[in-house]
């Protein structure tokens, strides 16, 4: 959906038109308060495209209104954080910045594939030919087995593969698809991430081949140990793949010499909502091995470990700043 701002709308109209929206939200708007609101939004017609825009905003995130983090920004805010908080959110869909939901977007999509995992959850499960996937948190596939293919798509997320046998008189490839192209494994232990514009592909048994989806006679095969990101298009320098990327199968993010700002944007698909780091302290390094199935105490630990403090604007905004001396 199409959220952004409408044309030629001022930066000091639309902050305005945010406030208004907050006075509103907050259930304790005065008569004398309400009667200003209606002059200002008459007194331009700016000020009313302003106005219905975030009423148009509002409603569209009340349809969507499953979405943790649209529950969230609805909220009444009742403290001048919450309050910073919830205007920050409706800054940003102003200026058209869906980042802050777009896992939650992503989640949309795919809801009804052959199998799928919420937000923080992890499955396994077993094929028909004996293959077992492993599906990360927030990930959906679709198991496209025929007579004469085995293949898998990789709708988001991440998933572990673990290639099984095909023991018929003629056995079938085995294929696994995303939006870039496809993975064709000999036998073989490998993980694919549904990235961005990318998939990142990690082989830690045997070898994989790849096909990126537009590049015609483009082809790369890449061997145990090695990791490769493609598009439709390229195939990007092999690098060495990490055992540390596999630590989500056993239910732990791994990080040694990690960037904060990388470590918490890697948590925050592990929770609903938003992990905010501050820019100040983005490039903090940290080592260790933390749980996934208790973020919340992960950030705890931080705080404890990092010179930082854990803000909760609400269960769904979490800011990571420095520590108040």
């Amino acid at each position: 959906m199409n959220i952004g701002s409408p044309p030629g709308i001022a930066p000091n109209v639309a902050r305005r038109a945010v406030e208004w929206w907050l006075d509103l939200q907050s259930g304790d708007i005065t008569d004398s308060q309400r009667r200003a609101f209606e002059c200002w939004r008459a007194e331009h017609a700016d000020h009313d495209r302003a106005w219905r825009h975030i009423q148009s905003v509002s409603q569209r995130l009340q349809m969507v209104n499953e979405s943790p983090a649209a529950r969230a920004a609805l909220t009444r805010p009742r403290s001048p954080a919450r309050r910073a908080g919830v205007k920050a959110l409706v800054l940003l869909f102003f200026a058209g910045g869906t980042a802050w939901l777009a896992r939650d977007q992503i989640a949309w999509r795919g809801w009804n594939a052959d199998l799928r995992t919420s937000t923080g959850e992890q499955r396994n499960v077993t094929l028909a030919d004996g293959t077992r996937l492993m599906l990360n948190t927030a990930s959906a596939v679709d198991v496209r087995f025929s007579d004469t293919e085995r293949r898998i798509v990789l709708l988001r997320g991440e998933i572990m593969v673990i290639t099984g046998h095909d023991d018929g008189p003629a056995p079938r490839p085995f294929v696994a698809q995303t939006a870039q192209g496809v993975s064709i494994p000999l036998g073989t232990r490998f993980s694919l991430r549904q990235e961005d514009s990318t998939t990142r592909l990690d082989v830690y048994e045997g070898a994989v081949k790849v096909e990126p989806g537009r590049a015609p006679g483009v082809s790369k095969v890449v061997r145990a140990g090695e990791r490769m990101r493609f598009t439709a298009t390229q195939i990007m320098p092999i690098e060495p793949a990490s055992a540390d990327t596999a630590a989500w199968t056993q239910g732990m993010l791994v990080a040694s010499n990690m960037r904060l700002a990388d470590f918490l944007s890697e948590l925050g698909r592990y929770r609903d909502g938003y992990v905010r780091c501050d820019p100040s302290i983005a490039d903090f390094r940290l080592s260790g091995t933390y749980p996934l199935s208790d973020t919340d105490r992960v950030l705890n630990t931080l705080a404890s470990t990092l010179s930082v403090e854990v803000e909760y604007i609400t269960r769904y905004w979490v800011t990571v700043k420095p520590a108040r001396s």
